[in-house]
């Protein structure tokens, strides 16, 4: 109850903020909350669904891509050390570079479609997933092996008693991190080669100077976010109650 009255006591704040801007601004390019929320319903004639669903889309796959590259690697890291005396000199290099510069490159390789949108998206929060569970993997202590291991558990008990339960909580904590990063990326690519995307629709009616249905996409964006979020939170907490147990 708590958490809801401070999500709400946040919410109210940032709309006074938005309409005390508005007020001082007072020019068309940033209309108050009252005129925003008045445009919503004409989103549906915009077809809303088909920009949110495209985008809901395109960020599964990526997130999806993600998670299923970069938690092997994150793990394979610290359980296979001559590998990770590879690969971890590779990530440290690698993972500071603007990946979002190599979007041409992408596409002149993938073509304009889904397929450009989905790789760069993948591209760059893998590294985040990576890292995650790499750190998460190295906090498991190696006295937690040698026990596991004097009581004649296998390499699959290992993996899943001790190395699969901080390789998930490495996992969750990146998909909370790399989400944000996720939808920036998603906005910018869906300005090229797409009709559809909320990215596209926020553009498009900007190109079109109708900036209340341009605020509105953003609010639905916004919202899409929150809720992402919420769902990631409500996945963690339920996920790993043995570690809030301990």
């Amino acid at each position: 109850m708590a958490r809801v009255s401070k999500t709400l006591g946040a919410l109210v704040g940032l709309h006074v903020l938005w309409l005390i801007a508005a007020w001082l601004v007072a020019k068309p390019v940033l209309p108050n909350p009252i005129v925003v929320y008045a445009a919503l319903p004409q989103l549906w004639s915009h077809q809303i669904g088909w920009h949110l669903y495209f985008s809901l889309y395109r960020l599964a796959w990526s997130l999806g891509w993600a998670a299923v590259i970069g938690v092997p690697l994150g793990i394979l890291i610290v359980r296979a050390p001559r590998f990770g005396a590879w690969l971890d000199p590779v990530i440290y290099l690698t993972y500071p570079l603007p990946k979002i510069a190599l979007l041409p490159v992408v596409m002149l390789l993938a073509g304009l479609g889904d397929a450009a949108k989905i790789i760069m998206i993948a591209l760059i929060t893998v590294f985040q997933i990576i890292i995650s569970v790499r750190d998460a993997v190295r906090q498991v202590p190696e006295s937690l092996y040698k026990q596991l291991r004097v009581a004649g558990a296998t390499r699959w008990a290992l993996f899943r008693h001790a190395t699969w339960p901080a390789s998930l909580a490495g996992v969750l904590t990146a998909l909370r991190i790399a989400l944000g990063t996720a939808i920036a990326t998603l906005f910018f690519t869906e300005v090229y080669g797409t009709n559809y995307g909320l990215g596209y629709f926020i553009m498009d009616e900007w190109n079109r100077l109708d900036y209340p249905l341009m605020y509105a996409g953003i609010v639905v964006l916004a919202a899409v976010a929150f809720a992402l979020f919420a769902v990631l939170n409500a996945v963690e907490r339920r996920v790993l109650r043995w570690q809030r147990a301990q």
